[in-house]
């Protein structure tokens, strides 16, 4: 059957068997598939990811005043849930072994703030952050470690998928990301206990009662049924995006790395990346915006690389640990066009007009 014939099928399922709400057969199906593939006991299925880090802030006791390490080359969506709680971020430069989260700046972070109650670390573009040594700060200073996955479903550090690693792991299906349901996301844990807390928490805070019984905050978070069908279909073909991701990537290295100033992402041995994003950084003549312009010019969309937390304006007057690679991170990349529906033709037209800003 094809990957539109299994969605349509459970979407169909849903309306047969009248489960619309965010109740339903595939919800609790998407879930144990999602959680089975990537091998952890427990998964709750949410509207969003950022609804997930949201709750794992919370499952993890952020509260008011809390101090919360975040990674700053991101999307806001990482970082908009510590303010959700009333916490405090303090961002934490990337490496440029990764392009992630800087086990040394989050040690001197640490050292800053000995009183930090959790950190969330990204596995930006599908690349893997150094989890280990990561995981190994956290456990050494008793701090909660979040990993948003968002970017990296299908991503594998040393075998094993990431957003596995920490006491909390999110994934996003939102419209862009490497499969979707339009919108979504999962919490996912080894703690089944707060996974269960999460969904309550997700569903209202509604106490099991025969009346409307309400002793928490809760919140309008979980995944609907339809939705979660379209999901279930979607996890059927996540190996041939990541298959189809990699050799998006592939070309664009064979094209584009003999160019004078081309860098591509980085590739680490412990590292299997689903390659989300195929991104480049540009430290010769040719700039981010001149390749952006020029890909603009004949209808092709390319975007900078994320701009890092600390340098947005709502963020600014946070704490930044580290030097200033994210920075130059940002400022020297590019993300190339790298939808899984791309044609040869089409891979071939970007790179054709790249090149031509070489000659």
């Amino acid at each position: 059957m094809s990957e539109q014939g299994y969605e349509r099928q459970y979407v169909q399922e849903a309306f047969d068997t009248n489960w619309i709400a965010p109740l339903g057969t595939n919800v609790n199906e998407f879930e144990n598939e999602l959680a089975a593939m990537v091998k952890i006991p427990a998964a709750a299925a949410l509207t969003s990811g950022t609804a997930a880090i949201h709750l794992a802030l919370k499952a993890a006791g952020v509260g008011a005043g809390d101090i919360v390490f975040c990674q700053s080359l991101t999307f806001s969506a990482t970082a908009n849930p510590i303010i959700y709680q009333d916490a405090i971020p303090v961002f934490i430069d990337s490496d440029d072994a990764t392009w992630n989260m800087c086990p040394n700046a989050l040690e001197e972070a640490f050292k800053k703030y000995p009183n930090v109650k959790a950190v969330i670390v990204v596995h930006l573009y599908g690349l893997s952050a150094n989890i280990d040594r990561i995981k190994e700060l956290c456990q050494h200073y008793n701090v909660a470690l979040i990993e948003d996955a968002a970017e990296s479903l299908g991503t594998y550090y040393k075998g094993q998928q990431t957003g596995t690693f920490g006491d909390y792991g999110v994934f996003s299906f939102n419209g862009n990301k490497i499969i979707t349901t339009s919108g979504g996301g999962m919490l996912v844990s080894h703690n089944k206990e707060m996974i269960a807390k999460a969904r309550f928490w997700a569903t209202q805070s509604r106490e099991p009662a025969r009346h409307y019984e309400h002793k928490e905050l809760g919140f309008n978070y979980r995944m609907s049924n339809v939705v979660a069908g379209i999901g279930r279909g979607q996890l059927k073909v996540l190996k041939e995006r990541v298959a189809q991701k990699t050799k998006i990537y592939q070309h664009y290295v064979q094209e584009l790395s003999t160019l004078e100033g081309v860098e591509f992402m980085p590739n680490n041995e412990w590292d299997k990346p689903n390659y989300w994003l195929s991104c480049i950084q540009l430290k010769g003549k040719v700039r981010p915006l001149d390749v952006i312009t020029a890909l603009e010019q004949d209808n092709i969309e390319s975007r900078p690389v994320w701009k890092p937390m600390h340098m947005q304006p709502f963020f600014a007057k946070y704490d930044f640990v580290g030097t200033d690679v994210a920075e130059q991170l940002f400022l020297n990349g590019v993300c190339l066009p790298s939808d899984t529906k791309m044609t040869e033709e089409d891979l071939e037209r970007v790179t054709k007009i790249i090149k031509g800003l070489w000659s």
